[in-house]
């Protein structure tokens, strides 16, 4: 996609599964960065504290994503990227490094000096190839509750009943994806996803964001596959063919009685497979 650019114009692209895109400089022949659903979250949340300018929305750029991320005191996301023949481990280090959960592959054309954009990796693709092609998975055996991988303090939820823009709000402020959403005792009935956000924006227009989420969790596809659970006591190994079969953003680890225990996401376990292997090295 290219700058300037619309954010309506753009909102076809998530619409068809694409949760991000590449942004080009146009005046520059550069590569500019990633559109992701975090974007769309950040101007969404831009409007609603600025309700009087919902009536610019229609020409909003997106050259303008950096002044609404100063607007809302929200870090800008840092732009990276890398050359195809470099490693895949020094792709998996930036990523963690930046906390970002995909990594374009770009190119530099050595006669024209111009970049271009190869395509985009992602953490699941990474640990996708990981649980298809490595065999000896007898270190990975350890539960998760002996390796405390994962998130289990102050996991930020919602109910049914919460508003979708408070929701949006925790995604903000923690910097996180999703939100499991729980019943009075802690058992999981579902999760807010960050691409759900996609499902409440039709042709550029705003829904109401007063909603609660057991109203915006009904706008899904019907093609949406459900969460993925796991528990404390089951292992990388367990984990890794749940993501050799199936596309899986994150996991929720919850009791034998399906309460929430804590959250498990992609990032996890890049890290831990990564520092696992250096340590082995250093040992």
């Amino acid at each position: 996609m290219y700058l300037p650019y619309s954010v309506n114009s753009a909102v076809p692209v998530s619409r068809n599964g694409i949760v991000s895109a590449p942004l080009w400089d146009s005046k520059t022949s550069t590569f500019a960065g990633l559109l992701t659903t975090s974007d769309y979250i950040n101007v969404i949340q831009y409007y609603f504290q600025n309700p009087a300018a919902l009536g610019e929305i229609d020409q909003f750029r997106l050259d303008s994503l950096r002044e609404v991320e100063k607007a809302l005191g929200v870090a800008p996301p840092e732009t990276i990227s890398i050359d195809p023949e470099r490693p895949l481990y020094e792709a998996c280090r930036r990523m963690l490094d930046s906390r970002a959960r995909r990594i374009p592959l770009v190119t530099n054309d050595s006669q024209t000096d111009r970049s271009h954009v190869l395509s985009v990796v992602t953490q699941y693709r990474i640990l996708k190839f990981v649980a298809v092609n490595v065999s000896d998975t007898q270190k990975l055996r350890r539960p998760l509750g002996e390796i405390l991988l994962g998130s289990y303090e102050n996991v930020a939820t919602a109910s049914m009943d919460t508003p979708v823009i408070d929701v949006i709000h925790i995604l903000v402020e923690r910097s996180i994806s999703s939100v499991p959403i729980v019943n009075s005792e802690g058992v999981v009935y579902n999760v807010f996803e960050s691409v759900d956000v996609i499902t409440l924006i039709k042709g550029g227009v705003y829904d109401d964001l007063s909603l609660t989420v057991g109203e915006a969790l009904k706008k899904r596809s019907p093609d949406f596959p459900g969460i993925y659970t796991c528990s404390l006591n089951d292992g990388l190994d367990t984990i890794f063919d749940t993501i050799r079969k199936s596309r899986v953003h994150r996991l929720v680890v919850v009791d034998e009685n399906f309460r929430l225990k804590g959250v498990l996401t992609l990032s996890d376990i890049l890290q831990y497979i990564l520092l696992e292997g250096e340590n082995d090295e250093s040992s």
